[in-house]
């Protein structure tokens, strides 16, 4: 055999020994100094000495080494986050240290992995761009913190799941007193009073510091004593035994039918903005008590809500104290100028018919309203009218009766609720005061008994004041 295909065939068992033992690409980069001198004297047919294969083996095992030494980094971002390649003779397992580092998993031959400069593993990236359970426990840390420094503060009672269009009281704190309570500046008993909150009369929960809670009610901002309120579970339930269910008209004249359908017979008329007390709730309709009884009415026309009393502030008493003191002494002077002519005399002094069988004892201003009133017992009774002889409705006879001491009330029911102040109870009742029910109002007499411009079957009567849920007592003067 001649020495040139012994060379050739050298060269083919020693490349394919190198294929073996090294990939393909780490030969392809080495071949600029694999074969330096040699791939010339190959490309010429010449061959190479095994001289020169064994010194650019060497070559390339320490480009092994240097590789593996010094590998590649790039960084990524803020995190600092480097690229490296991992040595392409072998793969890297997991334990591995590159550098000095530790590498977390495992990977490949000529695979590419992540290392950070981050001593701990990365948990998953959470919304925020962060490990979410590491901030949740760095925001618990902090609320344990807070709450060491602040043991008096409590935790906002929780909102209690609720219906669409529902309302969630849990945050109500609720009055429960003989008269009222007061709402003081601070928690600390010696503090300014800055309002008050009467018996059943509802705020809004804000804190709790110690024995005291804060609230907000009506204009009223402050503190009230623990002992004298409901809060939370407690709250929710009385809630549904004080809170009063109202249903606000909000169209012209409201039909209230006999059944939850618009076919049914009509029962009786409602005027707009009026408030009637809910018995019932559909999802379609609501069933309400009227002076002719209890009907139903569609939801769309009405806004439901929960309506407590709130708490009035110093400034608001002293004003309303004053406005009293002044619509008393207007209403003296407009009943000493009708005096003589237009006290009670039965069907004679009216038009009407059956008010000689009532009288009110007692010379107060409120009692010359009530027997002014009982003249025009028996006239009838006319949805929206105004005449005290001819026709009126219910809020129209108040308004008529009271007209005629010089005060001016709305002709709506509703609106009679907000007239002068409150009186706690039926006990406390005064000839004179306006009783409000649902849908209704009367004036009372004295006695429990009131004067009210009743239905179109009825027309004005006398009746007992409890014989529907008493809403609201107001007192003009």
């Amino acid at each position: 055999m001649r020495k040139g295909p012994k060379k050739a065939f050298a060269v083919i068992v020693l490349t394919a020994l190198i294929m073996t033992c090294f990939p393909v690409d780490d030969i392809r980069a080495a071949s600029s100094f694999l074969f330096p001198a040699a791939g010339g004297a190959l490309a010429a047919g010449n061959g190479c000495s095994i001289q020169d294969i064994r010194a650019n083996v060497a070559r390339n095992a320490a480009m092994q080494s240097t590789i593996a030494n010094h590998e590649k980094i790039t960084k990524k971002d803020e995190a600092e986050v480097a690229k490296v390649e991992t040595p392409s003779s072998k793969a890297v397992s997991e334990g591995t240290t590159i550098d000095g580092v530790a590498v977390v998993g495992s990977a490949s031959e000529g695979a590419t992995i992540e290392i950070t400069d981050d001593p701990a593993p990365a948990a998953k990236e959470g919304m925020n761009g962060g490990d979410d359970t590491e901030l949740a426990e760095e925001e618990t840390k902090e609320d344990n913190a807070e709450e060491e420094a602040n043991p008096s503060i409590d935790v906002k009672p929780e909102s209690q799941d609720v219906e669409e269009g529902e309302e969630d009281l849990s945050d109500q704190v609720i009055a429960v007193v003989d008269g009222y309570v007061n709402v003081r500046s601070e928690p600390d008993e010696n503090s300014e009073v800055v309002g008050k909150l009467y018996n059943h009369s509802a705020g809004t929960w804000l804190d709790k510091q110690g024995d005291w809670y804060k609230i907000e009610s009506g204009n009223v901002v402050g503190f009230v004593k623990g002992e004298y309120v409901q809060t939370g579970q407690a709250a929710v339930k009385l809630a549904a035994e004080v809170g009063q269910r109202l249903a606000t008209v909000h169209t012209t004249t409201l039909k209230i039918r006999e059944e939850a359908s618009a076919d049914s017979k009509v029962l009786g008329l409602v005027a707009n903005e009026d408030q009637l007390s809910v018995i019932e709730e559909t999802e379609e309709w609501i069933k309400v008590n009227i002076e002719e009884g209890d009907g139903w009415v569609s939801r769309e026309y009405v806004s439901l809500s929960t309506w407590f009393p709130k708490a009035e502030s110093k400034a608001e008493e002293e004003a309303r104290l004053k406005k009293e003191a002044s619509e008393r002494k207007r209403a003296q002077q407009a009943a000493a100028r009708s005096a003589g002519g237009k006290k009670s005399s039965g069907k004679n002094s009216g038009g009407g018919g059956g008010g000689g069988s009532y009288s009110v004892s007692g010379g107060g201003l409120g009692s010359s309203v009530a027997n002014y009133a009982l003249q025009f017992v028996g006239n009838p009774y006319v949805y929206g009218g105004t005449s005290l002889t001819n026709g009126t409705d219910c809020s129209g006879f108040t308004m008529g009766v009271y007209r005629n001491f010089g005060v001016s009330l709305p002709h709506s029911s509703g609106a009679q609720r907000a007239v002068g102040y409150g009186v706690g109870s039926l006990a406390e009742a005064q000839p004179g005061d306006l009783i409000c029910y649902s849908g209704h109002v009367g004036l009372y007499i004295g006695g429990g008994q009131i004067v009210h411009a009743s239905t179109a079957k009825t027309g004005i009567k006398v009746s007992n004041a409890g014989y529907r849920n008493i809403l609201a007592i107001r007192r003009i003067f």
